[in-house]
């Protein structure tokens, strides 16, 4: 039987979100991964030390070995005193939501000038910014490409600040970074490494695979590919997974996010399987992050073998990403 034995990995973009759902996805993340970069577009944000800690105990419950690496949301109410007492907490990054972007952003930012203060004390103390990289005003599928010069603008106004371009989606996103500063990186997730729309509206609706940014274009979808198999260390993995209970997704105003915790590791496996370049998987998801962010690799092995498996029809009222589906690869 075919294995790999490789550092447990991290994931750098995660949504655990709260009350009864923490459970199942503390569950899950952990399964496959020593510690998470959380998010923090709870109800309410996490956007104090209080809530920071509060958070950080909650997910702890559940899994005490399992490390969250807190964050907080940025907010225009906001001081320049919060955002050092929240790193001094141990909040290793500032998630910047525009206004309207996605799950909970309705309290998000307008313009990065509105924040410019913050992010200055940011670069100061050594905190990652981390961005949602969408503008909400435009046609869906370019909402990316237009927030783009956003992104060039407040690398190049902060050169000394570590910043993160999360979940690319497109040609132009990937460019950006791949030719951007050396202070501009970028995390892929699964579903858009390995989809496309036509995988949500290409045939039967399939509201499990809406997320946001929405997955794109063939040539989109390549273009993140073509950068995950040249071991660029400026891209590395960070699900995104955002569960939302399946009454939430099948109806008629279906929300926006991707369960793919449980299947998130094996399907990578499979992915670099597939293209001969399995050995580059350890790099993607156990070292490139782990670097920008200035910590350790993790101690723990982790190993997964080539045993065929179907993935359930639902964990608990949510539906994963390739429910019902098997996966070539598992944990093992």
């Amino acid at each position: 039987m075919k294995k790999i034995e490789i550092i447990k990995p991290d994931d750098f973009h995660v949504h655990l979100r709260q009350d009864e759902l923490l459970e199942l996805t503390v569950g899950h993340c952990s399964e496959s991964f020593c510690r998470a970069i959380v998010m923090p577009n709870t109800i309410p944000p996490i956007a104090s030390v209080e809530t920071i800690n509060e958070y950080k105990e909650k997910i702890e419950f559940f899994n005490s070995e399992f490390k969250p690496l807190m964050t907080f949301k940025l907010l225009k109410s906001l001081t320049a005193d919060d955002i050092i007492a929240m790193q001094e907490a141990g909040a290793l990054a500032g998630k910047l939501y525009p206004a309207g972007s996605t799950t909970n952003s309705s309290d998000g930012i307008k313009d990065w000038r509105e924040i410019a203060h913050l992010l200055t004390v940011m670069s100061d103390v050594g905190l990652v910014l981390s961005i949602h990289g969408e503008d909400p005003s435009v046609f869906s599928l370019d909402r990316e490409k237009a927030f783009i010069p956003q992104i060039l603008e407040i690398s190049g106004e902060f050169p000394q600040l570590k910043i993160v371009f999360e979940h690319l989606s497109s040609a132009e996103g990937i460019a950006a970074v791949e030719n951007g500063p050396e202070n501009l990186v970028g995390t892929i997730t699964v579903q858009h490494l390995l989809l496309t729309l036509d995988d949500i509206i290409g045939g039967s609706l399939n509201p499990h695979s809406f997320c946001k940014p929405v997955l794109k274009r063939p040539e989109d979808r390549d273009a993140i590919e073509r950068v995950v198999l040249k071991g660029n260390r400026k891209f590395f993995f960070g699900s995104d997974s955002a569960p939302h209970k399946i009454t939430n997704k099948e109806n008629s105003c279906g929300s926006a996010g991707c369960y793919t915790s449980p299947v998130a590791l094996p399907l990578l496996v499979d992915f670099f399987d597939k293209q001969d370049k399995i050995e580059l998987l350890e790099g993607f998801v156990s070292h490139y992050g782990a670097d920008f962010y200035g910590l350790e690799y993790n101690r723990e092995k982790i190993t997964l073998v080539k045993e065929s498996w179907k993935v359930p029809d639902e964990y608990s009222g949510v539906k994963s990403l390739y429910a019902g589906k098997t996966i070539d690869w598992k944990i093992g």
